[in-house]
Formats: C-alpha cells, sequence, structure tokens
C-alpha cells in the first residue's frame, strides 16, 4: 500500500512561488502516475496537474497552466509541484494523488491520496 506525504505548504504573499512535495513510501512509485489536487471548502477536489510514471505525459488545468510546474523524481520517490505567480484564490488545501492510470484528471482515478498540505496566499 502505498502511503503519500506532502509538505512545503505555508503562507505566501500574492506574486510568490511556493514548491510542494510528495513523498511515497510503502510501494513502487515510480510505476505510478501522480496528480495534484487542490480543495477549498464547500467546493469539489479541483485537478491541478499530473504526470506520468515516466514524465512522458504531463498535463495541466488551465487554471494552473504557465504558473505551476508538476515533476517528479523516481529515485527520491517523490512528486513536486512548482507553484509560481500565486493568486490569492490559489488559497486552498493540496492534496498529492496516486493512480495505476497515466494521464487521468478526475478524482476517482487515483486510489492513493496524501493528507494534504495548506497553502495561503495573501493579498
Amino acid at each position: 500500500q502505498v502511503q503519500l506525504v506532502e509538505s512545503g505548504g505555508g503562507l505566501v504573499q500574492a506574486g510568490g512561488s511556493l514548491r510542494l512535495s510528495c513523498a511515497a513510501s510503502g510501494g513502487t512509485f515510480s510505476s505510478l502516475g501522480m496528480g495534484w489536487f487542490r480543495q477549498t471548502p464547500g467546493k469539489e477536489r479541483e485537478f491541478l496537474a499530473t504526470i506520468s510514471s515516466s514524465s512522458s505525459v504531463i498535463r495541466y488545468a488551465d487554471s494552473v497552466k504557465g504558473r505551476f510546474t508538476i515533476s517528479r523524481d523516481n529515485a527520491k520517490n517523490t512528486v513536486y509541484l512548482q507553484m509560481n505567480s500565486l493568486k490569492p484564490e490559489d488559497t486552498a488545501v493540496y492534496y498529492c494523488a496516486g493512480s495505476i492510470f497515466a494521464g487521468r484528471t478526475l478524482e476517482r482515478s487515483y486510489g492513493y491520496w496524501g493528507q494534504g498540505t495548506q497553502v495561503t496566499v495573501s493579498s
């Protein structure tokens, strides 16, 4: 069973940057497609980005395209989300997720989830 632990969240001013990390353990990380999602109170979880096991397939939501970059290091069992030009509307709990599929954007395609990390962007 894969366990995922996010880190790197925090408080940042608008226009600033953060890099989120998600460390995996207990499974074959290198075979999983990985994704990042976020959620704000009262809203459904929103897809942000996904990366295939070999990094050959990468997809982004339109809301973050050009500002966020997903990457992974299979040697370190870690996936990253570099977030630049942050806006107050990016404030949310950010989750990483793992899937046996590649390139998926739907929450239900992911069977492994971290506990989330809070990102707060002040104006």
